[in-house]
């Protein structure tokens, strides 16, 4: 669910709010262009980094978020050339923690990336990603 808070803008009259700011910044810092993800897709990733808690997320909460999504959509290669190595074995770690947990902030916005067929098809093999629907 979106937060009632988060704003795309409209026809230049109505600013984008600060978390798509946020967000927008953490993709870019992160090498993924923010023009490269669909405004429906970032809507969704910051009602997901917003979670279920009370009040806005820190500013803090958005880079891992843009560091994983850039991950994803640029593939391995091409995020490393951008972050250095580092960086990518650090957000490596976090998408195999993610895949192996199943839940949490990290493996909700590789979901949100899959459905919206975000994610770089090196990198859909690699891990052999596939939406499952789970019984209740």
């Amino acid at each position: 669910m979106v937060k009632r808070g988060a704003s795309i803008g409209f026809f230049g009259r109505f600013g984008r709010s600060q978390d798509m700011r946020n967000l927008d910044r953490a993709l870019r810092f992160s090498g993924l262009h923010p023009a490269q993800v669909p405004e429906g897709v970032k809507l969704a990733a910051v009602g997901i980094i917003a979670g279920e808690g009370e009040g806005e997320p820190p500013d803090s909460a958005y880079p891992p978020a843009g560091e994983l999504m850039a991950l994803c959509a640029l593939g391995e290669e091409h995020f490393a050339h951008e972050n250095g190595q580092a960086r990518t074995e650090s957000a490596r770690n976090r998408l195999e923690r993610a895949l192996e947990e199943g839940e949490g902030i990290d493996a909700e916005l590789i979901l949100l990336l899959l459905h919206a067929k975000l994610i770089h098809p090196v990198t859909v093999d690699q891990y052999d990603l596939r939406a499952v629907e789970r019984g209740d």
